[in-house]
């Protein structure tokens, strides 16, 4: 079994392991916000007292002073929030109260976070003996080297993610896109630099693995501006920490609201638009938004939002922006509810840049295959799609998850790069660049294998003769067996008085 290829699980799975043991009486939903809350006041705590060690050390009595941290985007702890307080009262029966009031005492200082942070700690159910061991845990993390503890503390509140996406099934995926499906769409789509929209955002992953794909190619974070959406209050709570945590600020809207009903970005045209919608959500309030004006290629049916996703971000796209989404596959060939002619006018609009068929099991929480939609306002290959069927791709990573490996992705990000180029081959089984011509003779169905054909097989050098005498003597031995077998059981069954 392949090692997962989203971290250096080491250390993050220590955090997790020991974290599990506050678990007690909570279900996953509560325990998540208890953890990840202890995660992000780690780490805002840390940041706070580098910068407040360092200004004791100046010697100029500014290290109460709000403006000296804030201008450099770091959170001011109170006195009485701070970790080594905490710490402090760890084995003490109000810790949960105090580290309740730290949350409050922060989201009144940082107006950013306010109500934000988890204030659930002081409750019964939560184990205050098994809260003190977390917080000593939490405490220990000082002993890693300096440079890297932000990352580690990022890794460890995504991986912890992903753990919870996996405890709480089907509703994880409210929440949590696997890292490898985002690291396709980022990698695909390179938002170096712009407005990056998700409308439907959970937790924040693609604005975490955008803002990495900037770092890794020694771009500048501040180049990149985070708008997007979620409509639980819960995951939107989620998604401000988990940015925080890596020193993103995005525009997030006022509060948690329907991306349908209540768009919080309603003027804004984004460069680059990354998005896990719900797959085939049925109630969506189709019916409050007959004549909206994001309908531009047809009304969507109320039964399945998928082509009100597709819609929704279209109309968000600045005039060279793209598009990188993951749907389910019926969106590729659907035709009822108008889904066919919805399709059919996006594609001859030529936005339709790349199809991609995925793996199964890439996902925690839906054994329903998907695919990633790639639109472009801007084709350099103008008239023409790039079909990828990537579904013999991955690795499993346990029993019941796969994971696309770095090598993959790579894979797959050069197929699409050699194609925007001009220099694409054709692989049988694999890819292909079809016009929309052929796509259109197809009733403008979109699913890969349709264009990218079968994989040729190796010749294993055996005449063609003598194989279909092997395999038809074969055949005829299978079929003597199999009349043998048949009357063995008419003999057995008669033996007791049954007769077929």
């Amino acid at each position: 079994m392949a090692d997962k290829n989203t971290a250096n699980i080491g250390f993050e799975k220590q955090i997790w392991d020991a974290a599990c043991v506050l678990r007690g009486n909570l279900d996953a939903s509560e325990y998540k916000s208890v953890v990840l809350g202890l995660i992000f006041l780690k780490y805002i705590s840390d940041r706070f007292e580098d910068k407040y060690n360092q200004l004791v050390e100046e010697g100029d009595g500014f290290e109460e002073d709000i403006d000296e941290y804030t201008s450099e985007g770091i959170f001011f702890v109170p006195a009485g929030a701070r970790w080594s307080e905490i710490a402090a009262k760890a084995h003490t029966p109000e810790i949960g109260t105090v580290i309740d009031d730290a949350m409050r005492a922060i989201e009144k200082e940082n107006k950013r976070l306010k109500d934000i942070l988890p204030k659930n700690f002081a409750r019964p159910e939560l184990d205050k003996r098994r809260l003190g061991d977390v917080v000593d845990l939490f405490t220990n993390i000082k002993m890693l080297d300096h440079s890297s503890e932000k990352d580690v503390l990022g890794r460890t509140y995504e991986y912890c993610l992903s753990m919870f996406a996996e405890q709480e099934g089907k509703r994880g995926g409210e929440f949590f896109t696997p890292s490898c499906v985002v690291r396709t769409l980022v990698e695909i789509l390179q938002p170096f630099k712009g407005r990056v929209y998700d409308p439907c955002c959970g937790s924040g992953g693609m604005f975490v693995q955008s803002a990495k794909f900037v770092e890794n190619h020694s771009g500048n974070i501040s180049d990149i501006s985070i708008y997007g959406q979620d409509s639980n209050p819960t995951t939107w709570k989620m998604a401000q920490m988990n940015l925080a945590i890596r020193g993103i600020e995005p525009d997030l809207g006022k509060y948690a609201a329907d991306t349908f009903l209540n768009d919080q970005h309603p003027t804004m045209r984004a460069d680059y638009i990354m998005a896990n919608p719900p797959f085939n959500l049925s109630d969506w309030g189709a019916e409050k938004l007959r004549d909206d004006v994001r309908w531009k290629y047809g009304t969507p049916p109320a039964g399945n939002a998928n082509f009100a996703w597709l819609q929704h971000m279209i109309y968000h796209l600045a005039p060279d922006g793209k598009i990188g989404m993951v749907l389910a596959n019926g969106s590729l060939s659907s035709q009822s509810g108008g889904e066919g002619e919805i399709r059919k006018n996006i594609i001859n609009a030529d936005l339709v840049e790349c199809i991609i068929a995925m793996p199964t099991q890439l996902f925690y929480t839906t054994q329903i295959p998907v695919s990633l939609w790639f639109l472009n306002n801007q084709k350099k290959q103008g008239g023409k799609t790039l079909f990828i069927d990537a579904r013999k791709m991955g690795t499993m990573v346990s029993r019941k998850l796969r994971e696309l490996t770095d090598e993959d992705i790579k894979k797959i990000a050069d197929t699409y790069n050699a194609f925007v180029d001009g220099t694409l081959e054709d692989v049988k089984g694999y890819c292909a660049a079809v016009t929309t011509d052929e796509i259109a003779k197809q009733d403008y169905i979109l699913t890969p294998g349709r264009y990218v054909g079968i994989e040729e097989q190796e010749d294993d050098g055996e005449p063609f003769e003598e194989k279909m005498g092997r395999l038809t003597a074969e055949l005829s031995d299978l079929f003597k067996e199999s009349h043998r077998l048949e009357d063995e059981i008419r003999e057995k069954l008669g033996a007791i008085g049954y007769e077929i």
